[in-house]
């Protein structure tokens, strides 16, 4: 069974960077096909999708964040990183990780909730 794990600081300073990391167990980030997104929901609003990086390595963003969001891996710990530069309070949501596979996402962590705030 595949397992996300996200973690990273709760609360995080206006103008500072976010970084946070999605830990995968029961398979490995590098496995042909699969897509590993971040997707993130701000209080009373919907799902975000931010942007992701697929199994040879290459990554995607949403255009309204491209300037200042860094998705990267490491695969010996098998993990997916997060950086999002500069943060605002308009950035201050739950944080979820998620595998897309064949057009659906299956797995899914349970949520980070991340406040930015002084």
């Amino acid at each position: 069974q595949v397992q996300l794990q996200e973690s990273g600081p709760g609360l995080v300073k206006p103008s500072q960077t976010l970084s946070l990391t999605c830990t995968v167990s029961g398979g490995s980030i590098t496995e042909n096909f699969f897509y590993w997104s971040w997707i993130r929901q701000p209080p009373g609003k919907g799902l975000e999708w931010m942007g992701g990086i697929i199994w040879d390595g290459n990554t995607y963003y949403s255009p309204s964040l491209k300037s200042r969001a860094s998705i990267s891996r490491d695969t010996s710990l098998n993990h997916v990183t997060l950086q999002l530069r500069s943060v605002t309070p308009e950035d201050t949501a739950v944080y979820y990780c998620a595998r897309l596979r064949l057009g659906r996402y299956d797995f899914w962590g349970q949520g980070t909730q991340v406040t930015v705030s002084s």
